[in-house]
């Protein structure tokens, strides 16, 4: 390896995200490497597919996950213990495609009534908020009768789905759902099923360098990028 390709492989920051902050990272990365002068390689797979990848052994220097992932992988020494940095949070929505009716879905009856009239729905298997709206199915006692019309694909967005028409609904975090391009969000699920997703950072235990982590940390709490993560469907924290 030549010096400059070690100093390129110094200058970059490889990060392991979940699919949930694609959007944001889209428009964050480039202003993060304008900024730190270096350049970011960012890998999506919903939490859980990031999860068994990094405890297979993969590494990186940050991984965006879930907060309970990033608590897992820290007590499991994959992550630096005291790396973890709480940064957005969001919650799970139900969107059609754009021009359909938005059917309202503000109470739980209405919800499920929507859910049960609808001809198919889509969600994730491994995607945190695919894994947790099967649970509410299980709670609301209409988990056969919706997977009997349900696609589940492993991951990914689950809006281009719908968009293609192989869906009427699509559940998925809002922040998943407001990155499809002609998707269109009928709103959060009721209060009494919703669940917010906190989404945070860590470092590798054995990160191969530690000043861009920092940069990259310090980034993700300035006032531009709080500004795009709320425009995109996640709450700064």
């Amino acid at each position: 390896m030549t010096q400059e390709q070690a100093a390129g492989d110094r200058d970059s920051l490889k990060i392991l995200s979940s699919t949930a902050l694609k959007s944001v990272m889209e428009e964050l990365g480039p202003l993060f490497e304008r900024g730190a002068g270096g350049r970011m390689a960012i890998e999506y797979g919903t939490s859980n597919q990031m999860m068994d990848r990094i405890n297979a052994g993969e590494t990186a220097d940050i991984a965006l996950l879930t907060s309970t992932g990033i608590e897992d992988l820290v007590a499991a020494g994959r992550l630096a213990a005291g790396s973890r940095l709480d940064f957005a949070q969001t919650g799970i929505g139900l969107a059609v495609r754009a021009g359909a009716p938005l059917p309202r879905i503000d109470t739980v009856d209405a919800f499920k009534r929507v859910l049960l009239e609808a001809r198919s729905v889509t969600y994730t298997a491994t995607g945190a908020s695919g894994v947790y709206f099967a649970a509410v199915l299980e709670r609301l006692g209409i988990a056969d009768e919706i997977r009997a019309k349900a696609k589940i694909p492993a991951g990914g967005l689950i809006g281009d789905v719908v968009v293609r028409g192989e869906a009427e609904l699509g559940i998925q975090l809002v922040s998943e759902l407001l990155a499809v391009p002609g998707l269109a969000l009928a709103g959060p699920l009721p209060r009494e099923l919703q669940n917010t997703m906190v989404f945070s950072a860590g470092t590798f235990a054995h990160a191969a360098q530690a000043l861009q982590p920092q940069a990259f940390y310090r980034f993700l709490r300035a006032a531009d990028s709080r500004a795009i993560m709320d425009k995109k469907g996640m709450q700064p924290i």
